[in-house]
């Protein structure tokens, strides 16, 4: 299992916002390339990167930062926020992004996604962002009326890499992850699934280590890393060694 830490960027700095709302925004750091830098020194080996400005303008707004952070590392990076056409996905992976996250255009332009995900097969994963049970888009400024499964299953066979599962109540508030939707999601579709969205404390990354947890790809953290809640070593520990696969 993968733990991704996380950087949202807000006007070229490291923040964590409170239900995806960017009027309660809490910068954690002014520098996201050195935040990067931290992150690979405590040993992870991904990082998911959200460009929130981009995320609510429907292009990237945070680029320079976004190329710092590459610079800083080699960290593989996973990034999400504004990505809404070919070129856009194209320019990324070839300044060295590894994965790109579409999810707006997930819900908008399916045809985009999957031919996407066809051109750069295993760099291409959907964010699912869900609010009651229902898929949210334009940075969650809004909530469409098509269901999480309904969404995942549209891109099964599509060579879509991952899916990021976000319960948006959860975000940012350290109100723990919410593992049952999460693994319900993961046993409808054979998409590798990502949990995000409330990893709040070392009991959540116990959690993640059961053994039914094993058919998840991974989880992102991000307030409870900045704010100490989380050993990184620790929690890295912990998941390289007791997470097994299940039975059959």
């Amino acid at each position: 299992m993968i733990l991704f830490p996380a950087i949202d960027l807000k006007e070229g700095r490291c923040v964590r916002l409170r239900q995806g709302d960017m009027a309660q925004a809490t910068v954690f750091n002014d520098d996201p390339a050195a935040q990067a830098r931290a992150f690979a020194q405590e040993g992870f080996d991904w990082l998911h990167v959200v460009d929130l400005d981009g995320a609510f303008a429907g292009r990237p707004a945070n680029a320079d930062a976004i190329r710092r952070i590459l610079g800083a590392s080699k960290l593989a990076l996973q990034l999400g926020g504004g990505i809404r056409d070919l070129a856009t996905v194209e320019a990324w992976l070839e300044r060295g992004v590894r994965r790109v996250v579409l999810g707006t255009a997930a819900v908008r332009d399916p045809a985009f996604v999957k031919a996407a995900a066809r051109k750069f097969p295993g760099q291409v994963a959907v964010g699912i962002d869900a609010r009651d049970g229902r898929v949210a888009v334009e940075g969650w400024a809004a909530t469409s009326d098509l269901e999480v499964e309904a969404l995942a299953r549209r891109f099964e066979d599509s060579g879509v890499c991952a899916l990021i599962h976000t319960d948006i109540a959860r975000d940012g508030m350290l109100a723990g992850l919410d593992l049952e939707a999460t693994l319900a999601l993961a046993e409808t579709v054979d998409i590798p699934v990502i949990a995000s969205g409330g990893l709040a404390s070392m009991e959540d990354i116990g959690r993640l280590a059961e053994p039914r947890c094993a058919r998840l790809a991974g989880a992102i953290v991000g307030r409870a890393l900045y704010d100490g809640r989380i050993d990184a070593r620790a929690a890295l520990a912990l998941l390289r060694t007791k997470v097994t696969p299940p039975a059959g």
